[in-house]
């Protein structure tokens, strides 16, 4: 059985930006990271009133923020994923939804989080609940942490999860936007976590399970 499941906003709702801002404050300059926040505050609020998209900004965001670590090792990108994780991913995470992949693998599935994350940020969620990972991989190019190709969002997503795995479904899918409908689609039993409006709408049409409420999307 194939468990396959969608990272931010279905199992948590915490920030990667903000986590690693927070590291950068932390370990590295607090000036720098005052000033990332400050940067970003006006596209934040255009993509806070549905000016321009809150998906794509965020994802965008991500990306950006990936040179934040100045003079990355394998070793710093690892403690910067780490902190993300332990202080933003894991203390936001959606614990029900956590609860019922770790039954999935506690039942004998194979359970993957896929993502459009980078995956040294995804790791150590993933090792928490006993999951894999299938995100956007990284590599480290004279001293700056950059992507190896483009995010693994969308039907890219659900493409490279087929791929590496050599299947043409999976068992149980999870997402919470309707960027994961591709994903959703090719799996047998798909479950729309906490979805947003367009999501929701859908997932009623086709008889969807539908987990955790959203009321502010009524």
């Amino acid at each position: 059985m194939i468990v396959v499941s969608d990272m931010m906003g279905t199992l948590t709702t915490g920030s990667p930006f903000l986590g690693l801002v927070d590291w950068v404050k932390r370990h590295q300059s607090k000036l720098r990271a005052q000033w990332y926040i400050a940067s970003i505050a006006p596209s934040y609020m255009l993509a806070k009133r549905g000016l321009i998209d809150w998906q794509e900004w965020g994802q965008k965001l991500m990306v950006n923020s990936l040179s934040y670590i100045k003079n990355a090792t394998p070793e710093n990108v690892r403690a910067a994923s780490e902190w993300i994780v332990e202080h933003d991913f894991w203390k936001k995470r959606r614990e029900d939804v956590v609860a019922r992949l770790i039954k999935h693998r506690e039942e004998g599935a194979k359970v993957y989080i896929a993502s459009s994350v980078v995956e040294p940020f995804i790791e150590p969620f993933a090792r928490r609940i006993g999951a894999e990972v299938i995100g956007t991989p990284t590599e480290i190019v004279n001293g700056k942490l950059r992507m190896v190709g483009g995010l693994a969002a969308n039907e890219k997503k659900i493409e490279q999860v087929l791929s590496r795995l050599a299947v043409d479904r999976v068992d149980v899918a999870y997402g919470d936007t309707i960027l994961d409908v591709p994903m959703l689609e090719h799996a047998d039993h798909p479950v729309a976590v906490y979805p947003d409006a367009k999501l929701k709408k859908i997932a009623q049409e086709r008889g969807w399970e539908i987990f955790g409420n959203t009321p502010w999307y009524e």
